[in-house]
């Protein structure tokens, strides 16, 4: 199946460029977004999320799956985004997408169909999920790239 190993490539993809990533390359910035350090905290959370939102609509069709606030999580002195280490963070990057890949390698033709209602964007289906979650970390692997580069 393309998807899996379309959102297989674009793990590989982002942890890869993040191991290359020094300790000032984490904290560098535009003071126009995140920082690396932030985005990498970002991306452990939203696999987090993500992987529940992806086994719920595999369980229980119709679900509502719920949205949050990623500017307030990265500001949130106590989630720790603009100072903790990412080793966490990209152990739990790793091991989500890793257990969510195998899913997606199970998938049928019927399951892609089943949805839920986002609470931010209406319907929401397991199609939508994997093109979401296939172009996340390449869009932010993209960001990182750019941010370096100034």
């Amino acid at each position: 199946m393309s998807f899996a190993e379309d959102y297989k490539a674009a793990t590989e993809q982002f942890i890869n460029l993040v191991s290359t990533l020094s300790e000032s390359d984490l904290d560098r910035s535009d003071s126009e977004g995140w920082t690396p350090r932030q985005v990498i905290h970002h991306m452990a959370d939203s696999e987090a999320q993500s992987y529940a939102r992806l086994r719920r609509l595999l369980a229980e069709p119709g679900t509502q799956i719920q949205g949050y606030d990623e500017a307030k999580w990265a500001e949130s002195e106590s989630l720790g985004y603009k100072t903790e280490e990412i080793t966490n963070s990209l152990e739990i990057i790793k091991s989500v997408r890793k257990a969510s890949y195998a899913l997606i390698r199970r998938l049928t033709e019927k399951e892609l169909a089943n949805s839920g209602i986002h609470s931010e964007t209406g319907n929401y289906t397991v199609v939508n999920w994997l093109e979401t979650y296939t172009k996340h970390p390449v869009d932010h692997l993209n960001q990182i790239k750019n941010l370096l580069t100034k």
